[in-house]
């Protein structure tokens, strides 16, 4: 179907479930364009467990959020318990704003949810011009170096970097937007979701993604998932998961990770995650078309080794083929979201 299309699905099923109409459309929007970019595990399949948390209070549905707190380039946004999406488009044009008129900016988001992909976010500053960071904490899922309990998220972390736009084809034509580069990736040494799928299926996982509920390396799936997941990279990983978990939660007065209840859950407390969002003018330094000239030489270089991908460019080319042919939804997918529609 159409973008347009899964768009409105996604929408009424939201709406149904008691989130405001504004609520409603940027969370769809943002599912439908994870959707599109090939993040699923970001796309329509949250409708089902963003409608639970409406139902059963994790989310309020009539919150807006509100700016509490300015100073210079600085702004903290309140979601107000609501879906997280309506105030991360809020602290994207407070940054941008905030990076033009100071040269660099930092947007805090409080009381927050999850906020899905956070590459779409940063990816729209770098198409403004700006380079930007991003980073999310989530409900416990890891232990702190040296630890065994679960006490920080996965904690995502995406950052985005403009380019400078191709020459136009022909003499006097516009010069054509260059995709900005793009990397998004949490600090997990893998995603929970193959966890899950390897409980389901019976099947090992390799040591060294999990400890068990004794902080015990495990190879057991089911056992995994009542323990821990570890962080990329050991204790390094772990490090820089609990400097987002900082970042985004000790600046603006959000909730930990080990105070979160668990997303895979439909009740449970309101999460008051935290988000932390900087945005840079490059203008503000050595200058755009300096900055610039330096991103397109080292591109050059990645690229003279064969196989080497510009990280965003795949995500940013199945967006444009989604926009153009529509995306595939599975049938209980599909069906599901008929369902929890109006």
């Amino acid at each position: 179907m159409t973008l347009a299309e899964a768009e409105a699905l996604a929408r009424d099923a939201l709406v149904a479930a008691g989130a405001n109409p504004r609520m409603a459309a940027m969370t769809a929007a943002a599912l439908v364009a994870a959707e599109a970019t090939g993040q699923s595990g970001h796309g329509l399949s949250r409708v089902a467990m963003y409608a639970g948390f409406l139902r059963n209070g994790r989310a309020d549905g009539a919150a807006e959020p509100t700016i509490v707190a300015t100073r210079g380039g600085a702004v903290l946004v309140d979601a107000r318990h609501g879906l997280a999406y309506p105030a991360v488009a809020l602290a994207i044009e407070e940054a941008a704003s905030r990076a033009a008129a100071h040269g660099v900016a930092f947007a805090g988001i409080t009381n927050s949810h999850h906020s899905g992909a956070m590459g779409l976010p940063v990816a729209e500053l770098a198409r403004r011009g700006l380079v930007a960071l991003a980073f999310t904490n989530s409900p416990a899922a890891m232990p702190v170096p040296g630890g065994r309990r679960a006490l920080m998220g996965t904690n995502p972390v995406a950052a985005a970097f403009p380019r400078r736009p191709t020459p136009p084809g022909k003499p006097g034509g516009a010069p054509v937007p260059t995709d900005p580069l793009v990397v998004d990736m949490a600090l997990s040494q893998v995603a929970r979701g193959k966890i899950m799928v390897a409980a389901k299926n019976g099947t090992p996982i390799p040591e060294g993604w999990a400890l068990d509920a004794a902080g015990n390396p495990t190879t057991d799936a089911k056992t995994a998932l009542g323990g821990a997941m570890l962080a990329v990279g050991g204790d390094k990983g772990a490090l820089l998961a609990l400097i987002v978990e900082l970042l985004c939660c000790a600046l603006t007065g959000a909730a930990f990770g080990f105070e979160a209840d668990s997303f895979f859950e439909a009740e449970g407390n309101r999460p008051r995650l935290g988000q932390a969002i900087l945005a840079i003018d490059p203008g503000a330094l050595a200058g755009r078309e300096a900055f610039l000239d330096r991103i397109e030489t080292l591109v050059a270089a990645m690229l003279g080794d064969p196989g080497v991908r510009v990280p965003g460019s795949r995500s940013a080319a199945q967006a444009r083929r989604a926009a153009e042919e529509g995306i595939e939804i599975p049938d209980p997918l599909l069906a599901s979201l008929r369902q929890a529609g109006p």
